[in-house]
């Protein structure tokens, strides 16, 4: 993107770094399968330690939970780590006709028409492009993964920890992370928002996110998976760039 100025008489061209020219989603990695095992090999492979519950992992999704952790569903998940989409999948997937009407190549191997998750994934390009974010997807204690749902997160003040010393609220569809996830929780869907036009955040989901972006500032960590990422899926995440490059400025 080249940009011209003119100034008494003299002519300025310069050039603006290809990441300006605008805000990009994921346009790479097609595959949710490929994406979860390049974040294990390429950019968790030294730091395997879980978003909500700072619990460990190793190389063949074998978790060891912290003392305390507790769980009264999905109690078998809870050995394993997967990969968590922040914004879940549902949220932006309803955007898509094949998720919720389905489509005429969405039949089963009986006969059966069938729509949702399958059918999007089957069908659409940019859906299995968004679904495959590396940006977007965090490893997660499966029990937590699975109780999160696709609920929305909020502030649930009343409301007791879901799972032990991993204090993980969910209350009536409404989730309150800890607090250690809330900044990397709000910088995912700024982003997602930011990159993909058809993803759009209520006025009320926009504020918290502001909110705990400012409350919460980025990590070197938070940096580094970042640039890895971009590395690998060839996007930037200007939200996260954005607030590493005042981190650095310190």
């Amino acid at each position: 993107m080249k940009i011209r100025f003119i100034c008494a008489g003299l002519i300025t061209v310069f050039s603006l770094p290809i990441f300006a020219q605008s805000y990009q989603g994921n346009t790479s990695i097609h595959s949710f399968n490929k994406a979860k095992k390049t974040l294990e090999r390429q950019v968790y492979h030294d730091h395997r330690i879980t978003l909500y519950c700072d619990a460990k992992f190793d190389k063949n999704k074998n978790i060891t939970l912290p003392n305390g952790f507790t769980t009264e569903k999905h109690v078998k998940r809870a050995k394993r780590v997967e990969w968590e989409h922040v914004v879940p999948a549902e949220n932006f997937g309803r955007t898509f006709s094949e998720w919720r009407d389905g489509h005429s190549d969405c039949v089963n191997n009986k006969g059966k028409n069938f729509k949702g998750r399958k059918c999007a994934e089957k069908i659409n390009n940019e859906y299995r492009l968004m679904q495959s974010d590396l940006y977007n997807l965090y490893p997660a204690v499966g029990a937590v993964n699975a109780t999160r749902s696709n609920y929305n997160f909020a502030m649930l003040p009343s409301s007791k920890s879901s799972f032990g010393v991993c204090e993980v609220k969910v209350h009536g569809r409404k989730v309150e992370p800890t607090i250690g996830s809330r900044g990397r929780i709000a910088r995912t869907y700024l982003y997602m928002e930011q990159a993909y036009p058809r993803f759009r955040l209520s006025n009320q989901q926009k504020q918290l996110m502001n909110a705990w972006d400012k409350q919460f500032p980025i990590s070197e960590w938070e940096c580094k998976r970042a640039k890895r990422i971009e590395r690998i899926q060839k996007n930037r995440n200007h939200i996260v760039f954005e607030r590493c490059e005042a981190l650095n400025a310190k």
